[in-house]
């Protein structure tokens, strides 16, 4: 097995949105500073003007360039068209590893793969779930046709990346033992993001990052927020700080409840600019694999209140104070009108630092995938 030099990698994803986009920017990132020479397949049809300056800013660490092409979210028509433009892209750009993130991802980078390999190109095949297809119910008709999907795409897989034990757990428990090889390598932040960020003079009571829609749990801290008022027994300001398909829907639930006046809503923005407005970050999810918002908070030395799903148990730890169960707006209240009556409640609960950055290193991280590839790198 070849153990050293550089590395053609191509990653593939649907949304260039949230911790997907974060994973990959850091791998790009890392890589291409060991010397590999990285390319992107998205979408184009999603993002911002803050993920437009994103790209700009990995544009330098992606020798193998960006392709942004229309991949829709749902299963439609124009995935034919999608799978034969990324096919053509992919061909010219002769990867050695191909790497699919979320489901439309992993899809595509192990079909496309697979179609290179029948015409003698040395590619090697990866996926990395990122929750994707393992949020659909086993019971329901869809779960069970996109699990058949992912246990028949395992053999057109070298290897399966899985972000947290949790994932790795849920993937065997609906899908089955990987028939490849698999890892569980957690995500990393940058070594640059450990450093605390000081709430600014304008600063909020409680803050949500992410994404605006309802598997990410906004209608949830709304509700929760109202209660904490409760609690507390005074008003409360608080801010919401993302873009997303339902954000519309989720100001006029502040408007009818009365809160729209203490709680704004802000457009995507750069992670520590947001942390710069509260001391306590609220990640009310119902659903989640690994979510980097969580990770982001704890380096920047923020308080962090969660629900308990995917892998945010083994970061906070599993018995921590600081999670309640997915989608109990008064649970959450509770634990925010705590975070708020007692100061030093956050600096006793979140994990110590030492321990948390050493798990959770962007570095370690690359490192980890890059032996990954290099383990089932097909050489001539």
């Amino acid at each position: 097995m070849q153990e050293t030099g550089s590395l053609r990698i191509v990653h593939c994803f649907r949304s260039p949105i949230g911790g997907i986009f974060r994973h990959v920017r850091d791998l790009a990132e890392y890589h291409s500073r060991a010397g590999h020479q990285v390319g992107i397949v998205c979408d184009s049809s999603t993002g911002s003007e803050h993920e437009d300056k994103l790209f700009a800013q990995i544009a330098p660490y992606l020798s193998l360039g960006l392709t942004r092409m229309p991949i829709r979210r749902s299963v439609s028509p124009g995935d034919l068209a999608a799978l034969i433009k990324s096919y053509k892209k992919i061909e010219e750009l002769r990867p050695d590893i191909l790497h699919g993130h979320g489901a439309k991802g992993g899809v595509l980078a192990r079909v496309i793969g697979s179609a290179l390999r029948v015409k003698r190109y040395r590619v090697s095949r990866f996926y990395s779930p990122h929750g994707g297809s393992l949020h659909f119910s086993s019971t329901k008709l869809s779960g069970k046709a996109v699990f058949a999907i992912e246990r028949v795409l395992e053999h057109m897989t070298e290897a399966i990346s899985f972000v947290c034990d949790y994932e790795r757990n849920t993937y065997e428990t609906k899908i089955g033992k990987p028939r490849c090889d698999a890892a569980r390598i957690y995500n990393g932040i940058r070594d640059d993001d450990f450093e605390p960020i000081p709430t600014g003079a304008d600063g909020v009571d409680l803050l949500y990052v992410g994404m605006l829609r309802d598997m990410k749990g906004p209608d949830v801290f709304i509700e929760a927020f109202a209660q904490a008022e409760k609690l507390v027994g005074r008003p409360l300001k608080g801010l919401v700080v993302g873009d997303g398909p339902d954000k519309a829907r989720y100001q006029i639930m502040l408007e009818q409840m009365g809160l729209s006046a203490r709680v704004d809503v802000l457009p995507a923005m750069p992670v520590k600019q947001a942390f710069a407005k509260s001391d306590i970050i609220v990640v009310p999810s119902r659903a989640e694999a690994m979510p980097y918002i969580v990770l982001e908070a704890l380096a920047a030395e923020k308080t962090v209140i969660a629900s308990r799903v995917g892998g945010i148990p083994e970061v906070l730890g599993a018995t921590s104070e600081a999670l309640v169960e997915p989608g109990d707006a008064m649970a959450l209240a509770r634990i925010m009108a705590k975070g708020i009556l007692t100061p030093a409640w956050g600096a006793d609960t979140m994990p110590k630092r030492q321990q948390f950055q050493s798990r959770f290193s962007a570095s370690v991280m690359a490192n980890e995938i890059e032996a990954l590839y290099r383990r089932h790198l097909i050489v001539s």
